[in-house]
């Protein structure tokens, strides 16, 4: 089992759990945060989300059903089979995908999200900004959670430790709130908004289709 597999797994991560880089990092999880209901922090993403909305890395499904409550079609995809599982129990849509493994029958979304870090997911993000850019309709967003200001993009290889134990190797990355300009770009997206949620400390940002962003080895 992968470490993301693990995160929702029953005693693997209880009461949270951390993130442990082979150059000795450690970042703590708030497991049974994302496993509460959507909270003050997730409402800017939430309002900004008015069609088709696809939640990649869903975790237990906080954000699709809280769309889905609100009358919005939403659809939350994760590796886990107990995230999606806990999803599915409280009322979201989800489905257990890999997002890589999207093809292109799934290019309807007018929104796509990557909320918790999960912009991190396969520890390249310019990688998963394009995939999300390919799965959006004509005029759809990216909408991102981001680390704060002065971490730039840091790619990492981590495993996760919690309860039971350590998980294996995978790779991982953060992205700061400061270098989402230059990494969207690289995946043809542009920055339309960026914010700090007040008293949460969580910094996100809107992305668009970049029109001016030429496919390399295109002809100019």
């Amino acid at each position: 089992m992968s470490a993301p597999e693990a995160f929702f797994e029953p005693g693997f991560a209880e009461g949270g759990g951390q993130l442990h880089s082979r150059d000795g990092e450690v970042w703590d999880l708030p497991v049974p945060q994302w496993s509460a209901d959507a909270g003050p922090g997730d409402l800017p993403l939430l309002a900004r989300c008015w069609g088709s909305t696809l939640d990649v890395g869903c975790g237990p499904g906080r954000m699709a059903a809280a769309l889905t409550g609100r009358g919005v079609q939403a659809l939350g995809v994760d590796v886990s089979p107990s995230a999606v599982a806990m999803a599915r129990s409280r009322g979201a849509v989800a489905l257990e995908r890999d997002v890589f493994s999207l093809g292109a029958g799934w290019r309807r979304w007018q929104h796509v999200l990557l909320v918790d870090g999960n912009v991190g997911i396969g520890g390249d993000p310019v990688r998963l900004l394009w995939l999300c850019r390919e799965l959006l309709t004509s005029g759809g967003t990216v909408l991102v959670d981001l680390a704060p200001p002065g971490r730039g993009l840091q790619v990492s290889t981590v495993r996760l430790v919690g309860a039971s134990g350590a998980g294996g190797w995978f790779a991982w990355a953060v992205l700061g709130f400061d270098a989402i300009e230059v990494v969207a770009a690289a995946a043809g997206l542009r920055v339309a908004d960026a914010w700090l949620v007040e008293g949460e400390q969580r910094w996100q940002a809107e992305l668009v289709r970049s029109e001016c962003w030429v496919a390399p080895g295109a002809a100019a």
